[in-house]
């Protein structure tokens, strides 16, 4: 591969920027690390997931930079998910992130789905007096007892997600002692206590690591995750529970289908994810 000097062109796969208000393109310059990156992600695209990219010594001599340039460009693909760091072993090919189509299922069909071996490790199980925010998520009066649990999340052992789910203790009697590592809360909510979740409202944000969760998560601190906060209700409207949940940024990517306001209602289209209705709430599957 060729070196890499100032002036380059973009290598091929990479756009080319806009140039600046009133300047010519023969006048246009490309930062170090932009450049660096193309070339790496070309690099990427003849490697396999979990084989090694040379160590920064060796790419920085390759395209006559600092490893501060290359650090830089391995950092931005390691954020996007397209590489993996490991403490004192090197930097890695990326496996693909896990698509995941956004409907109300829960975390084991959603990875069964993928192909993958879904498993939990309880975190905690507790209660507390719910605040205002809670209550009203909920339909709890202020101070009520509402049950909190805390999950990690993994696919074929590799650490996914955090997630904590609050319900109203009231409603749920016993519950916290039907709990373990195995268990589907979902399968238990409808096998014992009768409640089907029919839909919610989810909201995805983005939002660097803290750093509890980035060590439970084996990711850096800082760096993206998605914040997922889901409040679902039953087939008469009740609350039944409020999540939020981190995700690795690095590993997960969602997939809404979307239709444009006032179409014309039409048949579900076999094998697609259920259709988005009013106010962000979907049907069950």
């Amino acid at each position: 591969m060729k070196a890499v000097a100032e002036g380059l062109a973009p290598p091929r796969g990479q756009g080319r920027a806009s140039p600046a208000p009133g300047a010519s393109p023969e006048r246009r310059h490309y930062p170090k690390y932009y450049l660096v990156k193309g070339h790496l992600s070309e690099m990427l695209s003849g490697l396999a997931p979990g084989e090694a990219l040379p160590p920064e010594r060796a790419l920085a001599e390759r395209f006559a930079t600092s490893r501060t340039t290359v650090r830089q460009a391995l950092r931005e693909l390691t954020i996007e998910g397209h590489l993996v760091s490991v403490q004192g072993s090197g930097t890695f090919a990326a496996t693909p992130k896990v698509a995941q189509p956004l409907e109300l299922t829960s975390y084991t069909e959603d990875m069964r789905r993928q192909g993958l071996a879904p498993r939990s490790r309880l975190l905690s199980v507790g209660y507390l007096r719910a605040d205002d925010e809670l209550a009203r998520r909920l339909g709890l009066h202020r101070g009520a007892r509402a049950l909190r649990i805390e999950r990690l999340r993994m696919a074929s052992d590799e650490p996914m997600a955090i997630e904590t789910t609050h319900l109203a203790a009231a409603r749920f009697p016993g519950l916290a002692r039907r709990l373990d590592d195995s268990t589907s809360l979902y399968s238990l909510l409808a096998d014992v206590y009768g409640v089907q979740l029919c839909e919610a409202e989810e909201t995805i944000e983005t939002v660097p690591a803290p750093p509890r969760e980035a060590a439970l998560l084996e990711t850096t601190v800082g760096y993206p995750m998605l914040l997922l906060s889901r409040h679902s209700r039953d087939s008469q409207g009740r609350p039944i529970e409020y999540v939020q949940s981190f995700y690795r940024g690095d590993r997960y990517k969602f997939v809404a289908q979307l239709r444009r306001p006032g179409g014309a209602e039409g048949a579900q289209v076999p094998g697609a994810p259920a259709r988005r209705t009013a106010a962000g709430r979907r049907p069950a599957s």
